[in-house]
């Protein structure tokens, strides 16, 4: 078993690099980087599982670290899978960034697959703090951190059938979700998805040096607001519906609130 928590991140390296590396290849092949984001959340699901299975933490806290990155992890890799890349253009960030970079667009998606790499070493973090906990029973910080966490997916849930429904209807073509929570915040998504890190590192915090585990939901609220998340979406959603400037004047960025009324 391995005791030393840089031995387990160490091994969700290794197998991020590799299966990112195989993937790159396949969008080289196909040119198409839309499975990327599939591969995102189904290797910290997947190093989660390899982290339980090799620490030394107690057998509840081992099986909760697996179970709980599995239902999220799994979860949104088949909604991306059947939603965002079977069938499917590839996603309009990526088209941008091929066009942007040009004759580098081979050398760049290479490197860009391997910070996502990076990115699920950082993300699989509070697992392997959870794995490490030798803690045999479950503190009242744990069940909080559990709630927590159910109550970002059940959320993230909701927001992404009612936008499949949605898009579902042909007379939405072209036009902004304004449906549940989409009328209430632009990224009811990625809201929920925050609200579930939070719960996430509420449960690792349980853990020796479990405050670690904070980093995760502080570095996604940043990669959401300045890197890879709404900058980005919002752009490509300005590019292509005439309606969402008045979307973002009337409805909340992220936190969900009662929309503001439209202009006469």
């Amino acid at each position: 078993m391995i005791e030393s928590i840089w031995g387990l991140l160490l091994i969700g390296l290794a197998l991020s690099t590799v299966v990112m590396a195989l993937l790159w290849a396949l969008a080289v092949r196909i040119g198409d980087a839309s499975h990327v984001d599939v591969a995102w959340a189904m290797l910290i699901a997947c190093c989660a599982i390899a982290y339980a299975l090799l620490s030394d933490g107690s057998v509840a806290m081992r099986v909760l670290a697996a179970l709980l990155s599995s239902i999220w992890g799994f979860r949104l890799g088949f909604y991306l899978l059947f939603n965002r890349v079977l069938g499917k253009e590839e996603d309009g960030r990526y088209r941008e960034l091929r066009r942007k970079w040009g004759a580098n667009a081979t050398r760049n998606f290479f490197w860009f697959f391997q910070f996502q790499a990076l990115f699920v070493v950082f993300f699989s973090l509070p697992f392997a703090l959870m794995a490490q906990n030798g803690d045999e029973s479950l503190s009242w910080l744990v069940w909080l951190g559990i709630a927590v966490w159910a109550i970002g997916n059940v959320g993230t849930i909701a927001a992404d059938r009612q936008l499949a429904q949605w898009r579902a209807d042909p007379r939405n073509k072209g036009k902004t979700a304004r449906a549940g929570l989409w009328s209430w915040s632009r990224h009811p998504n990625y809201f929920f998805e925050f609200v579930t890190w939070c719960g996430t590192a509420l449960v690792a915090t349980a853990a020796p040096w479990g405050w670690i585990a904070w980093m995760v939901p502080a570095g996604l609220l940043y990669l959401l607001f300045k890197v890879t998340g709404i900058p980005a979406t919002e752009a490509q959603a300005l590019r292509s519906r005439e309606d969402y400037a008045e979307y973002q004047r009337t409805t909340s960025v992220f936190i969900p609130l009662p929309p503001k009324k439209r202009a006469p």
